[in-house]
């Protein structure tokens, strides 16, 4: 479950004006050199945690054109010609393009043949060229277009000359643009891509498990070292600062995270406050980087520096029951939608339910090149696990001004049943 509190990084705090004052030869802010020195002295504590990036090799362009590939064999199986894409994780994914939204449409068309073709801002064109014929890049013919024409236009004659006419619209592309395609392009017959993409992208192979193993492993490498880093007084945010740094240290980049104390993650995604840390609070971090663009997704529920008491074990054991049934479920074959019923029971037997009433939101996500993606486990999912599906394993129980506890890890369905990356925590006393 993904939070969005971003951390400054680095080269933030240059950007800002709060580098190394004398090198710049001014004066540092009082503020920023305090927390660069903070960050020095934590890159100390944190010295042991090295970069590990170079583990697993990054996904290549030859594997890129294998999914084109792939991608016009599913478009002819759901009998379409071609499919729209935007900016975004399947652009990424099938490309390895990475473009910013605008007003002004850059999209990737992928023919039933596996072909492919770009439409293009015109005044793009350099640095669009540069970045799809990058090695390994994709190439393709760039359909340009000038700003009084639109796209529409041309779009329209090149799938025309194609024989293109059933299109696919790929999920994310924003709506503004699918109602003037439906507005200018009238001899389309235009549908929802998705369940193209949910084929194409749900089931991972063995490389992309490969970097999201090795990325939940960092994450939770880190996770330790931040426990070991925690001191009576600080905060959910003084807490963020080691986390980040610590994944950071370890070679992941897009790192985000959300680190609540006792009563304030009594909501999962945290409620206005940072409560300072004191001995016996039960800590939540749920945090996650990306590893060569591969999510991580972690959560952990720990006591810092005492004792467990009865209550919080109590709490703890019943959410950890959830998650090893609800994993213990885990098949080919198994709708998506039965596994949030699994975990749901557990603790509505351990006296937290029913429903809702504690365990306020759906079991997991799916997660690859995006933190949430198809597909996810909710009481009304129909999706039928496939071995290859990663998704997040992660009940919860929250008492409003008492406590909250979640556990999190990722899963992935194998042929007979499901593994996990990385490992299990093993008791409410520490995160690993």
């Amino acid at each position: 479950m993904r939070s969005f509190r971003p951390r400054p990084s680095r080269r933030q705090f240059l950007a800002a004006g709060l580098g190394t004052g004398a090198v710049a030869g001014c004066n540092l802010p009082k503020r920023g050199a305090r927390e660069l020195d903070e960050r020095d002295a934590l890159d100390e504590r944190l010295a042991d945690l090295t970069d590990q990036s170079g583990d697993v090799a990054p996904i290549s362009g030859k594997e890129r054109a294998q999914r084109r590939a792939r991608l016009g064999a599913l478009l002819r199986q759901h009998d379409r010609d071609a499919i729209l894409v935007e900016p975004g994780a399947t652009m990424t994914y099938l490309t390895g393009v990475r473009w910013r939204h605008s007003e002004r449409l850059f999209a990737l068309v992928v023919d039933a043949d596996g072909e492919h073709f770009w439409v293009v801002p015109g005044f793009e064109e350099t640095k669009a060229r540069k970045q799809i014929d990058a090695q390994g890049g994709p190439g393709g013919e760039l359909l340009l277009w000038q700003e009084h024409e639109y796209p529409y236009r041309d779009l329209s004659a090149a799938l025309r000359e194609r024989s293109l006419r059933r299109l696919a619209i790929e999920p994310q592309l924003r709506y503004g643009f699918v109602a003037r395609l439906v507005d200018e392009l009238p001899h389309l017959v235009i549908s929802n891509g998705a369940p193209v993409v949910i084929d194409l992208r749900a089931r991972k192979d063995a490389h992309e498990l490969q970097l999201m193993r090795r990325a939940n492993e960092l994450t939770q490498l880190a996770l330790t070292a931040t426990a070991r880093e925690l001191r009576p007084g600080m905060t959910g945010n003084d807490i963020s600062r080691v986390v980040v740094r610590a994944q950071q240290r370890l070679g992941l980049t897009d790192i985000w995270d959300l680190s609540l104390i006792g009563p304030d993650a009594a909501q999962p995604h945290g409620q206005d406050g940072d409560r300072p840390l004191a001995f016996g609070d039960l800590v939540l971090i749920d945090t996650g980087g990306a590893l060569h663009g591969y999510q991580s997704d972690n959560t952990r529920t720990w006591v810092f520096d005492a004792a467990p008491t009865k209550r919080q074990r109590t709490v703890w054991n019943a959410v950890r029951d959830a998650q090893r049934a609800a994993f213990e479920a885990i098949r080919p074959g198994r709708r998506a939608g039965e596994i949030d019923g699994v975990a749901r029971r557990v603790l509505t037997e351990a006296g937290f339910g029913p429903g809702y009433h504690r365990f306020t939101h759906r079991l997991g996500h799916g997660i690859g090149l995006e933190v949430h993606e198809d597909p996810y486990f909710d009481s009304g999912s129909q999706v039928v696990l496939a071995p290859g599906m990663t998704l997040s394993d992660e009940p919860g129980v929250y008492i409003e001004g008492e406590l909250g506890v979640r556990i999190e890890d990722i899963v992935v369905v194998t042929e007979d049943g499901a593994d996990h990356f990385g490992e299990w925590q093993p008791g409410p006393g520490w995160p690993s």
